[in-house]
């Protein structure tokens, strides 16, 4: 595969929500879209600072309304309905709520939600432009970009209450915290009145499709040795379930190289590459290497974002809107590599600027 092949996929890609199919519209977030009611939902207060909390040394207690209307006025998106149940959920469970503009360090398209004793950030994912509708992803905040872990917030509550009643816990926090609003989702029992015995097949055949589940469901194939089904899980695995991220591709990769299939996991991974490498859910020399790539697709990309690699792209018919947006695009694959995105961001929010993302770029350079 040439190198630098396939990148026209990756304008996501305009740094905006991809498509696989070359040459794709970006379309972008209405701005005037209308705001769901946020009134009659349970509020939380802040319950202070975990022993490994890294953005600020003094955090002021967080109100809901912060996280909505950061989201409506800064994100300039559609804040969640049950945003704030999920805040009261996370809460709940130990996490500390976090501010929405504490992006220091952070890669710049999230927008933080809480952290944990561990250290995980779970967070709303915006892409810089996506089809009308699309809900924000709930992701977790890694050191290389983005853990996917659920593609809405309902989603991820609905997610929860399961686990938690499988867990066959007494404790009412969370579905305290959860409230009607949660239990529009799911109640108490429903697990053990499906029928289903196995949690991760509940949560595939009933919530959704989660990255996590799937890889451990192929993981059970491979210990069991049946590779057939391990193969057709993980081809199933990248079938446009999860728009925008690379992860499903690469582990179809480890699958593939696992099972001695190395030319088709060179492939694979060499696919993978084409999508946001901060999508990858690992480190990009991890997927270089199966890809048999060295430091070639670095140093290729470095080139594209050079002025005299912008003057060719503009010069091969490609619009100074979209030139701006594969920059942005490009500088935050770069970032990925060892997570420094402190030193992009303002180039980042700029390439937006120059697109004619201006709520975009606000966005991107906002840091409280």
């Amino acid at each position: 595969m040439k190198i630098g092949a396939g990148l026209a996929c990756r304008s996501y890609f305009a740094s905006a929500l991809p498509s696989l199919n070359s040459g794709a519209a970006v379309v972008r977030c209405s701005a005037s879209a209308s705001y769901p009611s946020t009134t009659s939902v349970p509020t939380y207060t802040s319950t202070g600072l975990s022993p490994n909390f890294t953005f600020l040394s003094v955090l002021l207690s967080c109100n809901p309304l912060d996280h909505i209307s950061f989201i409506r006025d800064v994100a300039v998106a559609n804040p969640p309905e049950r945003l704030r149940c999920l805040l009261n959920m996370l809460q709940a469970r130990g996490e500390t709520i976090v501010p929405p503009g504490a992006k220091e360090g952070l890669i710049p398209l999230v927008i933080p939600l809480s952290e944990s004793f561990s250290g995980a950030l779970t967070s709303l994912l915006r892409w810089p432009t996506s089809p009308p509708g699309m809900e924000m992803p709930v992701v977790e905040v890694r050191k290389h970009g983005v853990w996917y872990l659920a593609k809405s917030v309902d989603q991820c509550i609905h997610r929860m209450l399961a686990e938690e009643d499988a867990r066959g816990i007494q404790e009412k926090r969370l579905w305290d915290a959860a409230a009607d609003l949660g239990r529009e989702l799911y109640n108490k029992g429903d697990l053990l009145s499906s029928g289903i015995a196995d949690l991760d097949t509940y949560l595939l055949k009933k919530v959704g499709l989660f990255p996590d589940v799937i890889e451990r469901k192929v993981s059970r194939h491979l210990q069991r040795e049946d590779h057939v089904s391990a193969l057709v899980t993980g081809e199933f695995y990248t079938r446009n379930h999860f728009l925008g991220f690379g992860r499903p591709f690469v582990f179809n990769a480890e699958i593939l190289l696992k099972v001695g299939r190395k030319p088709e996991a060179k492939d694979a991974a060499r696919g993978a590459l084409k999508l946001p490498w901060w999508t990858l859910g690992c480190r990009y020399q991890e997927v270089a290497e199966i890809a048999q790539w060295e430091d070639e697709q670095i140093e290729y990309i470095k080139e594209k974002v050079t002025e005299e690699g912008k003057k060719e792209d503009l010069k091969k018919g490609k619009s100074p809107e979209q030139v701006a947006l594969d920059e942005a695009a490009f500088l935050l694959d770069l970032a990925s590599i060892d997570g420094s995105w402190d030193e992009v961001v303002d180039r980042v929010a700029e390439c937006y600027m120059e697109a004619g993302l201006s709520d975009v770029a606000k966005f991107v350079k906002y840091n409280w």
